[in-house]
């Protein structure tokens, strides 16, 4: 047990987050043509529309909220917010995404599985990649009840420090996690599994929803006509500003 602990939460994280980018740029650099979301949309587009809305508001909340939450330090926050106080606002708002995220999920997965055209065109990973998702939400609800088992926050500040040391490099990671729930344990094993499998799936095409962020602050082109031959009496086409999208 305290290998696996040790393993799962001092190496494993270095190892999906080293799959996670050298992964992702050898594929945008050697296969372009398979970057792409891949959508059913086409095939049908009723229960899409719900299911990938609420799924993606669900997930892009908890990712966010996990990122901010976990990696700001403690001291930072504490002056304006103590941490019962931030945990509560994170089991409520984090709850609420959740089972956003986990009905626009389940009608995603009813739609692929019900749906014979749809099954069709639907690779292992495209399957493998749902049902990761939705176990990792039913484990993410799972924990809010734990989590208000430690009103005082102590729970959150244990994780956020483990984090934090991930990212910092710094020892003594693994020895924090030795007391958890397994349902925590179980949860992050499987949150930083997503980021091991995501260049494999057709989750790369979320760097692209990010890289899209740079168009808005491109500079204008300025695109001149084509200088032309016109007999006299005729005018030239000026010249126009166009945006950079």
């Amino acid at each position: 047990m305290n290998f696996m602990n040790t393993f799962f939460f001092a190496i494993y994280p270095y190892v999906c987050l080293t799959v996670f980018f050298v992964g992702s740029l050898i594929r945008f650099d050697r296969d372009q043509y398979t970057w792409k979301s891949d959508s059913s949309q086409l095939l049908r587009a009723g229960q899409l529309r719900w299911g990938s809305n609420l799924f993606h508001i669900g997930v892009l909340f908890l990712f966010f909220g996990h990122f901010v939450g976990m990696l700001t330090p403690h001291f930072v926050y504490e002056p304006f917010i103590g941490a019962g106080a931030k945990q509560v606002l994170a089991m409520v708002s984090g709850g609420i995404a959740g089972v956003l995220g986990l009905v626009g999920l389940t009608l995603l997965l009813y739609r692929r599985m019900s749906d014979a055209r749809i099954r069709a065109i639907s690779g292992p990973s495209d399957l493998m990649l749902l049902w990761l998702f939705w176990a990792q939400l039913v484990l993410g609800l799972a924990t809010i009840p734990l989590s208000g088992q430690h009103p005082d926050g102590s729970m959150m500040l244990v994780l956020a420090d483990w984090a934090q040391r991930i990212v910092t490099f710094r020892p003594g990671a693994a020895e924090l996690m030795v007391g958890a729930n397994p349902v925590f344990k179980l949860h992050m094993v499987l949150g930083m599994t997503v980021f091991l499998v995501f260049p494999f799936t057709r989750l790369v095409h979320v760097w692209s929803g990010f890289a899209s962020l740079a168009y808005l602050f491109r500079p204008y082109q300025l695109v001149r006509a084509r200088r032309l031959n016109l007999p006299p009496g005729h005018d030239r086409p000026a010249a126009r500003r166009m945006g950079g999208a």
